[in-house]
């Protein structure tokens, strides 16, 4: 397969990826804000309560330096440096595209959702300020911490030799940024979990059409 071929199977498969994604967590939306609303919501909220009671200063102030691992601005401006700094060093456009790829398909199914979707926050309160009240579903930062994060991990793994000894540590993005909302009353655990599932799954189809099969041991 040429490599006008290979672009062309490459985008295919993204653009059907993207579409069947958007419509899996716009569906899994839809359900939660609908039909199993009366059912799943009175559980939400009472977890959130739960979290809400047994908050310290300490862990106020832990899950405000979780969250701003996946700030938005933090997130991209993260992915840019990382592609422009593999970009320069690796001498290939790569990078470049594999981030590109992700965060904007990221972003665009995170604005599609939260338009299509109307989900109130947690009955609790909200620790981290200025938040739209009605965009819980899915949680954006939970993906950012995914789909940056976890992405640059493997981008390492499948073209620096030996990044294994030292880029696994960038899956621990998550562990702290999940948590980190709960505490902070910004989404309800379903919501969380969404995106723990959909962000994974963006990433390993980016991974397979973009990437190298190679990776380094």
């Amino acid at each position: 397969m040429d490599i006008s071929a290979r672009t062309r199977h490459a985008a295919r498969t993204l653009t059907i990826a993207w579409i069947v994604l958007l419509l899996a967590v716009l569906a899994v939306g839809w359900l939660l804000t609908h039909p199993l609303e009366s059912s799943v919501d009175p559980w939400d909220d009472s977890v959130s309560r739960w979290i809400a009671e047994r908050r310290t200063p300490d862990g106020e102030l832990l899950a405000a330096w979780g969250s701003h691992v996946a700030d938005t601005v933090v997130g991209v401006a993260l992915a840019a440096v990382s592609a422009l700094v593999l970009w320069r060093v690796q001498r290939t456009r790569l990078p470049l595209v594999y981030f590109t790829v992700l965060v904007a398909g990221t972003l665009a199914l995170y604005l599609v959702v939260t338009t299509l979707i109307t989900r109130d926050r947690p009955p609790v309160e909200i620790l981290d300020p200025g938040l739209v009240p009605d965009h819980s579903f899915p949680s954006g930062h939970v993906a950012t911490s995914i789909v940056v994060y976890c992405a640059l991990a493997i981008y390492l793994f499948r073209t620096v030799p030996g990044s294994r000894r030292w880029a696994w540590i960038l899956f621990l993005a998550p562990v702290v940024v999940a948590p980190s909302r709960l505490y902070e009353g910004a989404h309800h655990v379903t919501d969380v979990v969404t995106s723990l599932v959909f962000a994974p799954l963006w990433v390993a189809v980016v991974a397979r059409a973009l990437l190298p099969d190679k990776v380094d041991a």
